[in-house]
């Protein structure tokens, strides 16, 4: 590992979250779906958790070991040469202690930066007390800056995505929550399910830091959410099950005896892609 490149890295990707356009971020699954964002042009990639964890045969929501998960973004940073910010849940772990050496592991995987969320499992009840997020957020920054690598930290609440609670308080739950990650050293910040326009543009004024919204049906465009001042927008594993409901469709068609074409209609050609993946070895 150069700490010195990795370091560089990070703050290219923090400073991507300044401007001067919108950091767009379309979640990459294996090397191979990396090393086509990359291609295409993008200076980040992110990884999406759901997309990895499915890859290796489990469900999201934290089943996928730490381990795993981490060799999974080991290969992809390795393998491209933009900065790799990783989805990594909740961290797979309870304690502010352990979320510290769970920070050593992800600058060791190479990885620049990740998302942290606050639920550790699959309904409220998992909700992380407040002041207990607010430790991990501050094991991550001191401990990966302690390395010489301060992680970009995207701290995510899920109050608005599970949802969780009392609706009428949701908006209030959600900046108290998003402020206080920020004081604790958070980069940006993340609210999956936030996506009507006005509440977006409350959202954006309310936090006044950057801030990351989840590409979504109903969702304002990528030029919409520039306009209203949103720093971030990612596809979380929207990509990854596109490309999964095109071989779905692909399948049927074969099994159907109908057709082919479809098989044709946009893929990779080998030759690139061998291409690509030799390239990611050198």
């Amino acid at each position: 590992m150069d700490t010195r490149l990795q370091a560089e890295k990070a703050a290219r990707l923090r400073q991507l979250h300044q401007g001067p356009g919108i950091l767009v971020l379309p979640n990459a699954w294996d090397v191979a779906s990396a090393l086509v964002i990359e291609q295409a042009g993008f200076p980040a990639i992110a990884t999406t958790s759901a997309g990895v964890a499915a890859t290796l045969g489990y469900p999201d929501g934290q089943r996928i070991s730490a381990g795993e998960m981490l060799a999974a973004v080991a290969r992809i940073a390795r393998a491209v040469r933009v900065p790799v910010t990783a989805d990594l849940e909740a961290g797979y772990a309870g304690t502010p202690q352990q979320i510290a050496e769970f920070a050593k592991q992800v600058v060791h995987s190479g990885a620049v930066g990740l998302n942290f969320e606050d639920v550790t499992g699959d309904d409220e009840s998992t909700h992380v007390p407040l002041p207990l997020q607010v430790e991990k957020i501050r094991a991550l920054r001191e401990t990966s800056a302690a390395l010489g690598v301060p992680l970009v930290i995207n701290a995510r609440t899920d109050i608005c995505l599970m949802p969780i609670g009392d609706p009428a308080t949701r908006f209030e739950r959600t900046v108290e929550r998003l402020r206080a990650y920020r004081a604790a050293g958070a980069d940006c910040l993340f609210a999956p399910g936030v996506a009507d326009r006005d509440l977006i543009s409350r959202l954006v004024k309310a936090v006044e830091a950057p801030l990351n919204i989840l590409m979504s049906p109903g969702c304002p465009t990528i030029r919409e959410l520039a306009q209203l001042g949103v720093r971030r927008v990612s596809a979380g594993s929207s990509l990854m099950r596109a490309a999964l409901g095109a071989a779905r469709r692909i399948a049927q068609e074969l099994r159907a005896g109908t057709s082919f074409g479809s098989l044709y209609d946009h893929p990779v050609p080998f030759a690139e892609l061998k291409q690509l993946l030799s390239q990611s070895l050198a």
